[in-house]
């Protein structure tokens, strides 16, 4: 017998254990699109979820560099507000989406919402700085108010804007890098911050300050990435356009100074307009590389139509040049998702290629059909000398390329194309025995098209 058990329950049980509701609903944006910001809203969403944790509002400041300043504050505006979003909380059933979506909403209030009243607020990091709340960061420890309003170490404004007597302040640290601050209350219910609350206050913190902290490395090594491939583009776009701007520049000046040469001003006009033509094919090629765009929603569109449309081109293109273009294509291809036009010059760019690496009077096949009920496969296979090992590693870095005038980008703009799509491209290949490209796409079983 086997039971088969998801990762998460899909819905918020108020009656589970606090450590564990916690924990579920933290979990919950290691399987969700979240952005930064949404992450944060998730572990905020932990701490105010009820009766499962326990504490009414979550105040998150966020450090930047020595600075301390107000960004998010989540919880009800009122009491009975409160009493709303604790009856939202006990419906049977209830999904942590739904949760995190319902605070999305509160976050997004007008200008009464909380988060407005506190991002005024910012405090220096300085260890000199005794005012509260700002000393629990400055000095890594969590600290629970009392009679706030007696404790003069309060900052005014703050006491002002939190309007409770008691809360809990968690400094978000993570390798003795001070990542920001949490302030806790339980501005609604009145209960009073237990040691068990504190504990549980205490793991989200590290939590959060980790997830920061990560959030923060990713950020940073994305823009060093970012950086070394302008650089590299840098240098790859020089290397194209130094040696076409040498030649029409040099011309450009014969032609200036021997007017009258008919045979020469016309082998030096042909000259230049061929190096123009070099120029406008390196920056058609760029542009139509960084023209992807992977944050664009892909859509279900007709797979088999486009690869018919892209086939009914090529063959004429094989035909010119002597080859031969072989193509089955299932004709009960379901829908697939991505974005047809792009599919359509991605898989054009692949053919061609495998044109190029074919011998004069080659074949190259092309074949599509389900891989399985989730995948749509399309094999395109050459007939030439493949490609070595070493070069497979490097086939989608960008401008590397196997050929000796290749810009090494049309490679690289497939691979956008299907990653753009959620699909996958994959390579076989071997010493003398051809190369094969698969693309892999998701199927769209609800926009089946019927032959």
């Amino acid at each position: 017998m086997i039971e088969v058990h998801p990762f998460l329950a899909p819905d918020f049980q108020s009656k589970e254990p606090r450590e564990l509701a916690l924990l579920s609903i933290v979990s919950q944006s290691f399987f969700q699109p979240f952005s930064v910001q949404d992450n944060l809203l998730v572990i905020l969403t932990a701490l105010t979820s009820g009766s499962g944790v326990g504490f009414n509002r979550a105040m998150f400041f966020r450090a930047d560099g020595d600075i301390l300043r107000g960004e998010l504050w989540l919880g009800p505006r009122s009491a009975d507000e409160a009493r709303t979003i604790w009856e939202v909380l006990s419906t049977p059933g209830l999904g942590y989406i739904e949760i995190i979506e319902h605070n999305r909403w509160l976050l997004s209030g007008d200008a009464d919402s909380l988060s407005r009243r506190i991002r005024p607020l910012a405090y220096s990091l300085s260890a000199d700085n005794v005012t509260v709340p700002v000393t629990a960061a400055a000095r890594r420890e969590i600290q629970l108010v009392r009679d706030a309003s007696r404790e003069p170490l309060v900052d005014p404004r703050f006491l002002e804007a939190i309007g409770v007597e008691e809360f809990l302040c968690v400094p978000l640290v993570s390798q003795d890098e001070i990542m920001g601050l949490i302030v806790l209350d339980n501005a609604f219910s009145r209960q009073p911050i237990a040691p068990k609350d504190v504990k549980l206050a205490g793991l989200c913190g590290l939590l959060a300050a980790n997830y920061i902290a990560t959030a923060t490395l990713h950020r940073r090594m994305v823009d060093m990435e970012r950086m070394a491939a302008l650089g590299e583009m840098a240098m790859f776009v020089t290397h194209q356009i130094r040696n076409p701007l040498a030649a029409i520049g040099g011309f450009t000046d014969q032609l200036l100074n021997a007017p009258d040469d008919e045979a020469k001003r016309r082998r030096n006009l042909e000259i230049i307009r061929r190096e123009i033509r070099r120029l406008e094919d390196v920056v058609y090629k760029l542009a139509h590389f960084l023209k992807v765009d992977p944050a664009k929603r892909p859509e279900p569109f007709d797979l088999k139509l486009a690869l018919k449309s892209v086939v009914g081109a090529m063959e004429m293109k094989a035909a010119a040049e002597g080859r031969t273009l072989s193509a089955e294509i299932d004709e009960r291809l379901p829908f697939v998702r991505g974005d047809a036009t792009a599919v359509g010059e991605a898989l054009r760019n692949l053919i061609i290629n495998a044109f190029e690496a074919s011998p004069p009077g080659g074949r190259v096949d092309i074949a599509a059909e389900r891989r399985d009920a989730a995948w749509v496969v399309v094999r395109v296979a050459d007939a030439g000398p493949g490609i070595p090992p070493e070069a497979q590693d490097r086939l989608f870095s960008p401008f590397y390329s196997t050929k000796d005038r290749g810009m090494g980008l049309g490679l690289l703009y497939v691979k956008r194309v299907m990653d753009a799509c959620g699909g996958k491209i994959e390579v076989e290949s071997a010493a003398g025995r051809g190369t094969t490209f698969r693309l892999l796409f998701k199927s769209q079983e609800e926009g089946r098209a019927d032959a």
